[in-house]
């Protein structure tokens, strides 16, 4: 296979594609085409995060399947298989899409788990609980208060920086993402299925934050052992101490994304470093 030449971002629960400005900028600049589709009814920019806090109800009923099909249109769609990054329940999307045959690589920074991925912190159910708590949100586009996104995404970060990350990148979410995930091992939800056994699916990298409340090491790590221990393809897992779930913004995260797209262009040159 040729070396990719584009990369496709896909953002999490409570962001917009303007999370991925900087990554776009420096991937361009070292020559790849880069797409940042959002959801249905999520539009690019910072038009898009203004007119979901005006109003949100477009995305009210929007599902795991919904984003499924969407981005497997746009990624089918193209010349050859592209890099898919995603991060949070975007990272989920990455992975799903890799097992379902398409991408030339994947990765997952911060990801939440598939069907069969079990461990959850309490940090992660203290970070959910606002929006599972009302089985009435299912079919809301919920927001995360400030002092929610401060714990659940930048809790290394000051209040002032925090406060900053919230103005200029959060709004609200459709939250029957979150519930199809939330209880995606108790009821029947083939959405969010994923085949561990694959030997044929790309390669695929699980990042994550040593610090991140909202997704811990923990579901990575299992993950990424459900994946090594049943199948050939390769799988990998990277833990960047320190770091919340905030990826896309917080300081340093050049390090992460250099590290995300040299692992996708060379995932079986050596040991992870």
């Amino acid at each position: 296979m040729k070396t990719p030449n584009t990369i496709v971002l896909i953002h999490g629960l409570w962001m917009t594609p303007l999370a991925w400005e900087h990554w776009v900028t420096r991937y361009e600049a070292r020559g790849f085409r880069v797409l940042t589709p959002g959801y249905p009814g999520i539009e690019p920019g910072e038009a898009g995060v203004a007119a979901l806090r005006e109003d949100a109800s477009a995305i009210a009923h929007v599902g795991v399947q919904d984003v499924m099909d969407h981005l497997t249109l746009i990624i089918r769609e193209l010349e050859s298989p592209p890099i898919i990054m995603g991060h949070s329940f975007g990272g989920t999307f990455a992975q799903m899409l890799v097992g379902n045959g398409l991408g030339a690589a994947g990765v997952s920074l911060d990801g939440a788990g598939v069907r069969g991925v079990t461990a959850m912190p309490f940090s992660e159910i203290r970070s959910t609980l606002p929006v599972l708590i009302n089985p009435e949100n299912r079919h809301r586009a919920v927001p995360l208060t400030e002092k929610q996104f401060h714990y659940a995404f930048t809790n290394t970060l000051s209040e002032e920086q925090s406060r900053a990350a919230y103005e200029r990148y959060a709004a609200p979410t459709p939250a029957r993402i979150l519930f199809e995930g939330g209880f995606m091992n108790f009821t029947h939800d083939p959405a969010l299925t994923f085949d561990f056994t694959n030997g044929d699916r790309a390669p695929l990298l699980f990042v994550s934050g040593g610090s991140d409340h909202i997704l811990p090491p923990a579901v990575q790590e299992q993950n990424f052992k459900k994946c090594a221990e049943h199948s050939s393809a390769i799988a990998a897992h990277k833990v960047f101490p320190g770091r919340d779930h905030y990826t896309c913004g917080e300081a340093g995260w050049e390090q992460v994304a250099d590290f995300a797209l040299d692992w996708s262009l060379a995932p079986a040159a050596g040991e992870l470093s």
